[in-house]
């Protein structure tokens, strides 16, 4: 961290497992219930996260059969030297898997909150967490959203209310949607993000080619939007370089409108 500049970086691990190329998720399956391998690729993916100052985790092992019933959030923050971490388990398949949201910290956050998001096959969640810079709080929220578009809406339509009294913002995770999905657009109606100048292919790692893994950010500035390998994860990290704010800042137009009922 230098002065208000802080780096963030959004992962999704795949709970360990590495894969390299579609047919390792056939050719590897196993790995989704066995820890065998996994220890290594956290490893690599420690010496990632190390650089930057809050990291959000998505598909992160609770501690479970696949994980060798090790928390990985826990792992990963001694390892890359956090002092402040948290997980949000989503899903739980008995003792054999787990999975959910975490949030590695080199700032002390002063509060964090857990939400389960709406959802027909339940296991999706959100990480919030209040951190303040002079004395003027903000906050980061980190996300896993559903694979399907009607899903999601209903949880971006949650998202968007939940946020929407939130106006120095961020909003990370694992969308598997571009920003140009028609049920985005609701977030940056009703709250203060923005979406990022440019859109980067995360997935898969491999051969990238769609957008799903995303920053947002809202009432502040930000930088070095990027991607970056994430050990032998099959998506791609992404980083920004977020400017804290100010104790006196620029008034903005804000609030937005109401959130209306989800439709």
């Amino acid at each position: 961290m230098t002065d208000r500049r802080i780096k963030l970086l959004s992962s999704n691990i795949q709970a360990g497992s590495i894969t390299r190329a579609y047919s390792e998720y056939v050719t590897r399956s196993w790995s989704h219930m066995f820890p065998n391998g996994k220890r290594g690729n956290l490893d690599a993916l420690a010496q990632t996260y190390a650089p930057f100052d809050v990291v959000g985790l998505q598909e992160c092992d609770p501690g479970s059969l696949r994980s060798g019933f090790s928390n990985q959030s826990d792992y990963l923050a001694e390892k890359a030297g956090f002092p402040f971490s948290s997980h949000h388990a989503t899903r739980r398949i008995s003792r054999f898997a787990g999975s959910g949201n975490a949030l590695l910290s080199r700032l002390k956050p002063f509060k964090i909150e857990h939400f389960v998001l709406p959802s027909r096959i339940p296991g999706r969640g959100v990480l919030l967490a209040e951190f303040a810079n002079e004395g003027l709080p903000w906050n980061i929220a980190v996300t896993h959203l559903s694979l399907s578009a009607s899903a999601r809406r209903v949880q971006i339509a949650y998202l968007a209310e939940l946020l929407s009294d939130r106006p120095r913002l961020v909003l990370m995770g694992d969308f598997n949607c571009d920003l140009l999905a028609p049920e985005m657009s609701r977030l940056f109606q009703f709250t203060s993000l923005a979406p990022p100048q440019i859109s980067l292919p995360t997935f898969p790692s491999w051969a990238a080619k769609r957008p799903i893994d995303h920053i947002l950010v809202g009432g502040m500035a930000s930088s070095q939007y990027q991607t970056h390998i994430a050990a032998g994860s099959d998506h791609l990290a992404i980083a920004l370089e977020l400017e804290l704010p100010e104790i006196n800042p620029v008034n903005s137009p804000w609030p937005k409108q109401p959130v209306p009922a989800a439709p």
